[in-house]
């Protein structure tokens, strides 16, 4: 498990199930116990394990307590405890539907060919207020053949997202993939939420043939690169596709260009820059890429001075304006930044990891050879973005890439790494 996140919270794991053991009314905070089952996540063990059942068999209406049990499930998921199956089966009767929501995919994440437990999570799908996806995902994962028919009445759903798992779990579940286009159709949708579970439904599938839409997607470069990524491996692996032909969509994902986009919304006037660097900021991805589209396009001359102020007044605490910023000043290749996109490109809190890699390209972009030690001395990180930005940044520079990457664990970063010094 990635552990970049788990000194967010900064306790250890005797004191996460210190907090998590204690009575609600006895904590100075009341999430304390939520964010000490979310935290044991970084700690398995069968102390944890057994701090999180009997968390779960605290099911008062107290809502904190209901977050707490919520999130214990998710956990216990994680760590495919089948040692507590027992007790998450008994949550799918649960009133809250967020509980269900979550023992539906522990049970998902910890297995079972039980088909009493199968047959009854098959029968959520008949009661109503459930997640009808998270239900659909899970049965379509433990291969229950049985909830084929039930499930077919989810392909037409009004909700893009239900629709989408559903047509994605008669494929994995039938072996027919004729509707699959469908799940392509859904990259496109007014609604992010059903651009994201799109994706999600793609890679379940293993479905490789939807590299190019996925990369083209107007969602945030995590949900496309980590699609892409699985989907070549895949590919890849199955001899059916080789490097060449994936490289193109990588790149692509990495570079991250708005014109590179299907983007999904538009103006219907022209609109300010004020405006334009306010959509930045907004969790629809698609609408932070139109808006760099057309600052881009309609004032760059003006632009730089404006990314300046709104990293000083909002996107140096805002990790999704930083990503944006950091991108901008790459396509501007605006030298005043070099020192700000430094220091992003070192930065090691976890929220802004993304922002590392856009740093490095724009780096790449702004010629200046003395980056390459900063450039290289990120090579030795684990990141798989920040890896693939910094080759891209040097190869941008003319310099070579680093011998020891030629055999790195990564298959993709290996194979980049050679393509980008000239081997096969």
């Amino acid at each position: 498990m990635d552990k970049r996140f788990s000194t967010l919270f900064n306790i250890t794991e005797d004191r996460a199930i210190k907090l998590l053991e204690t009575p609600l009314e006895k904590l100075e905070d009341p999430s304390d116990r939520y964010a000490a089952a979310s935290h044991l996540a970084y700690f398995k063990s069968d102390r944890s394990i057994k701090a999180l059942i009997e968390a779960i068999e605290v099911c008062d209406d107290q809502l904190y307590n209901r977050i707490t049990r919520r999130k214990a499930l998710e956990t216990l998921g994680k760590f495919k405890a089948h040692e507590a199956l027992d007790v998450i089966i008994d949550c799918l009767g649960d009133d809250d539907c967020y509980t269900v929501e979550n023992a539906v995919w522990a049970i998902g994440e910890i297995g079972t060919e039980d088909e009493a437990i199968l047959e009854t999570i098959t029968s959520l799908l008949d009661k109503g207020g459930q997640n009808y996806r998270v239900i659909i995902q899970t049965l379509a994962k433990l291969n229950y053949q049985r909830a084929i028919d039930t499930i077919k009445i989810f392909i037409n759903d009004p909700d893009q997202c239900i629709a989408s798992s559903a047509l994605a779990a008669i494929a994995r579940l039938t072996n027919n993939y004729e509707q699959v286009h469908r799940i392509i159709a859904f990259v496109e949708s007014d609604s992010v939420n059903a651009r994201r579970a799109c994706i999600q439904d793609l890679m379940d599938l293993d479905y490789y043939d939807a590299i190019p839409q996925i990369a083209s997607g107007p969602v945030s470069l995590v949900f496309r690169l980590r699609a892409v990524r699985h989907l070549a491996n895949v590919a890849i692996n199955k001899g059916v596709k080789t490097f060449a032909e994936i490289e193109p969509y990588l790149d692509q994902v990495i570079l991250d260009h708005p014109d590179s986009l299907q983007l999904v919304h538009e103006y219907d006037q022209s609109p300010s820059l004020e405006f334009l660097i306010d959509e930045l900021y907004h969790t629809d991805f698609g609408r932070c890429y139109l808006a760099s589209k057309t600052l881009l396009e309609e004032h760059a001359d003006v632009l730089p001075q404006a990314l300046f102020a709104t990293y000083d007044k909002l996107a140096y605490n805002d990790y999704g304006g930083h990503y944006h910023v950091m991108k901008l000043f790459g396509w501007l290749k605006h030298q005043p930044a070099y020192d700000l996109l430094l220091e992003a490109l070192h930065n090691k809190a976890p929220q802004f990891q993304k922002s590392r890699a856009a740093a490095a390209i724009a780096l790449g972009k702004l010629g200046n050879p003395e980056i390459a030690e900063s450039l290289r001395e990120n090579l030795k990180l684990n990141i798989f973005d920040l890896k693939y930005g910094c080759i891209i940044a040097l190869k941008e520079l003319g310099l070579s890439i680093d011998p020891e990457l030629l055999n790195d664990a990564d298959m993709l970063i290996r194979a980049k790494a050679n393509y980008c010094n000239g081997n096969d």
